[in-house]
């Protein structure tokens, strides 16, 4: 097999998804849905000390969550679906941001990446040139000149205001562009990833995948006065997450971190972090965060979910057991079925 080979692996997700990490917004909860009667017996109550105190009520959830997994189930080829339209009918405002040029970088961004490639590299000096956060190993880069923020702003504003179809991020973002439907995946963020980011992230979260960043999943948030003002306390599906504020102008609306997913919410002090236009925040995906609200104007926020299939193949990080695969497209959710031998050739070829 040659390296050209051993780099492009078939991904997969992991057939929790289809009914784990259902998140009920209204309540504020996820939850795991495999049948109506587990349903009942594992949240009837929980649901009732929330509000949910009808039948009605609850039927009206269950409801909205057999829909969510019919969507999840179906994601694979709506999302096709949805690439192959916009492909043959989008015209993009501004071409040259599909593909991530030098001169997109910041400077200081450039610097620190070329210092983690040199042979006398240590996380001391890098450290150094980083701003870490009250939260732990939480950290703040400039990666973006602010021009390339706004003309990537001016992209996906005109790509929303388009007939093109739309997915939506997540469940928990109701407002948002998954970029690899939008064309942004070859040519901006998987060279971002191995060429700027990795080199990083080695360094940083050698513990939790940093060092063998195999793929990605890359979408953008949208936060408004009128649409979504929050973002819930929660973990990412991820094991380094980069969050960098694109624009536009905004009041309030800070992130704020609490420990690893791991730690109970009671024994949690949660640190307050300002999001500012063209900057990131670097943190370890299973650190639990969320996002307070807005109090006016309007927020755009690219998000790289970058994970490691040599972490995940292990444990799935969303269900905590052994994944069941299932095909997916393009990178799916960084599963693969590769031995561990091939893995390690993959992570020392990146």
């Amino acid at each position: 097999m040659t390296c050209e080979e051993k780099i492009k692996p078939q991904f997969y997700i992991c057939s929790c998804f289809m009914t784990d990490n259902i998140f009920l917004e209204d309540y504020k909860l996820h939850i795991r849905f495999k049948t109506e009667e587990q349903f009942r017996e594992d949240y009837q109550g929980h649901l009732k000390r929330l509000g949910c105190v009808t039948e009605q009520q609850f039927e009206d959830i269950l409801n909205k969550v057999s829909q969510e997994v019919d969507r999840r189930m179906s994601l694979s080829l709506t999302s096709a679906d949805r690439t192959a339209v916009i492909k043959n009918t989008y015209r993009p405002l501004h071409p040259h941001v599909y593909n991530l040029q030098d001169t997109f970088l910041a400077p200081e961004f450039k610097h620190m990446v070329n210092y983690c490639q040199s042979h006398n590299v240590t996380i001391q000096n890098l450290s150094g040139m980083l701003v870490e956060e009250k939260a732990a190993r939480v950290y703040r880069l400039t990666v973006f000149n602010k021009s390339f923020c706004e003309d990537l702003m001016e992209e996906l504003e005109h790509f929303e205001r388009s007939a093109a179809p739309k997915g939506r991020p997540n469940t928990m973002n109701n407002y948002g562009i998954l970029l690899s439907e939008l064309g942004f995946d070859e040519g901006l963020i998987t060279p971002l990833r191995e060429k700027y980011l990795h080199p990083l992230t080695s360094l940083l979260y050698p513990d939790c995948g940093g060092h063998c960043l195999d793929s990605h999943k890359a979408f953008v948030v949208k936060y408004d006065i009128n649409e979504d003002l929050d973002l819930s306390y929660h973990y990412d599906n991820a094991e380094v997450t980069l969050n960098v504020s694109l624009g536009k102008d905004f009041t309030d609306g800070n992130l704020y971190f609490g420990d690893m997913r791991q730690v109970p919410l009671s024994e949690t002090e949660c640190s307050e972090i300002e999001h500012r236009v063209s900057e990131g925040l670097l943190h370890r995906g299973q650190h639990m965060h969320g996002a307070l609200p807005i109090s006016s104007g309007q927020r755009w926020n690219l998000i790289i979910w970058m994970r490691s299939s040599q972490e995940r193949n292990k444990l799935c990080p969303m269900c905590n057991t052994k994944p069941a695969l299932v095909e997916g497209e393009g990178f799916a959710d960084g599963f693969t079925k590769h031995s561990s031998s091939l893995i390690a050739d993959y992570c020392v070829l990146t």
